[in-house]
């Protein structure tokens, strides 16, 4: 998907009338696309603006009432896109003329902001523009790749086609997240919990017992101890601790927000123990089954690597399919860049270039992608069953361990009194 970059320009001057803004879209030297908006007093001043900063104007426009409506709270969902996808494709399907179908879609629509998304494609429509550009004005809503595909379906005259492959896609997709975030989401629920509950134990129930074992006036256990002075450091030093990790988050996000911070985290994460390889076998499922829909939809390869590196959704993978993609310019096959950048499994290298010496590539990206969902199924389960016996080990130890060190005592003056 294009990045976003808005160009700050000079501080407006104080007047009763408002300075227009304009939605610009450009191309650096680089060939990347970037999309933002800038104040300006005619659409000239933005494309000269555009180009002092080393950019190629693409798409300059006035922005309207419908582009600032847009920006009202409530977004929009995946879900969102995918019935109205389907939805879509069975009216184009059954002979409705396209601006009829957007507007029952937008008029059956429960989401208010994804309501008014459809009505401004249609009016861009009814005015004479294609569907897949009516769409770019869009682009939280509507992806690079969702953009493409429509394109390549209205040259192609299979726009429905097109359209039940994106929503297939789509599903497929967001199950694979699903997948994903659920065997991520368990481990980090119950290490958060036996946090809090070791966090309460300490600063609530411990000095209670402090000042209980303080009154038998002899020596502690070293267990319990132990317990004592963790309890009494936290109580001391928690604001500090709050705020210590507040920086550290801080700290991260801005790390991971800088391009060479991200692409240093991206590479670590795919080489990390435990959800490393389910990661990789996740960039490689979606890899496999956007480029080969890209494929089999009529999408030019360059155009199609370029969208599917955009999509990646890793750095370091982002990379790779760049690399591939310039060696594949120079005249180059898919197969050898591929096995270079040693991101993919060879298995996966072996099997493209198979497809593509056969000429049938996208069917054997289908089976790759198919083939790499079952391993994040597996992948998952082993996970699963593997963090099970550590959690349990690490919640039972750790209050197991609270109540034997503050029990302690308890056993010894009893064992003196008798």
């Amino acid at each position: 998907m294009a990045q976003a970059a808005t160009v700050k320009t000079a501080p407006r001057p104080t007047k009763k009338a408002a300075t227009p803004i304009f939605i610009w879209e450009a191309k650096t030297k680089q060939g990347e696309v970037k999309k933002g908006e800038m104040e300006a007093g005619d659409l000239k001043a933005v494309e000269a603006r555009l180009v002092s900063l080393g950019m190629t104007p693409t798409k300059v426009r006035k922005k309207g009432i419908l582009d600032a409506n847009l920006s009202l709270p409530g977004g929009i969902a995946n879900k969102d896109i995918l019935i109205f996808t389907r939805q879509f494709a069975t009216m184009i399907d059954a002979g409705l003329p396209l601006v009829q179908c957007l507007d029952i879609l937008g008029s059956q629509t429960e989401n208010p902001a994804f309501r008014k998304v459809i009505f401004a494609i249609k009016g861009r429509v009814e005015g004479g523009s294609t569907f897949s550009d009516a769409l770019k004005d869009h682009p939280k809503a509507f992806d690079e790749l969702y953009v493409q595909l429509c394109a390549a379906g209205e040259v192609g005259g299979i726009l429905d086609t097109i359209l039940n492959r994106l929503a297939t896609y789509r599903e497929k997709a967001e199950k694979l997240g699903r997948k994903v975030k659920g065997a991520l989401t368990y481990p980090i629920a119950v290490v958060s919990i036996g946090v809090l509950v070791t966090g309460v134990l300490l600063v609530k129930v411990t000095p209670v017992f402090e000042a209980m074992f303080r009154d038998f006036g002899s020596a502690l256990p070293a267990p319990t101890q132990v317990v004592v002075d963790l309890s009494n450091w936290l109580q001391s030093y928690l604001i500090h601790l709050v705020v210590g990790m507040a920086a550290v988050v801080v700290a991260f996000r801005a790390f991971h927000a800088n391009p060479r911070g991200r692409e240093i985290f991206d590479r670590a994460i795919l080489h990390a123990p435990l959800i490393g390889d389910l990661l990789r076998k996740v960039a490689v499922a979606r890899f496999t089954r956007t480029l080969g829909t890209m494929i089999s939809s009529g999408v030019p390869i360059l155009d199609a690597l370029d969208v599917t590196a955009k999509t990646a959704g890793n750095r370091t993978i982002e990379k790779g399919i760049q690399y591939v993609r310039a060696k594949i310019s120079e005249g180059k096959n898919i197969a050898g860049p591929l096995a270079e950048t040693k991101v993919f499994p060879s298995m996966v290298v072996q099997m493209i270039g198979v497809g593509e010496a056969t000429g049938a590539m996208d069917a054997m990206l289908g089976k790759i992608a198919d083939f790499y969902d079952d391993e994040v199924d597996a992948g998952v389960a082993s996970l699963t069953s593997l963090i099970e016996p550590i959690m349990m080990v690490f919640l039972g130890g750790g209050v197991g361990g609270f109540l034997i060190a503050m029990y302690l005592p308890i056993f010894s003056i009893a064992g003196a009194i008798k």
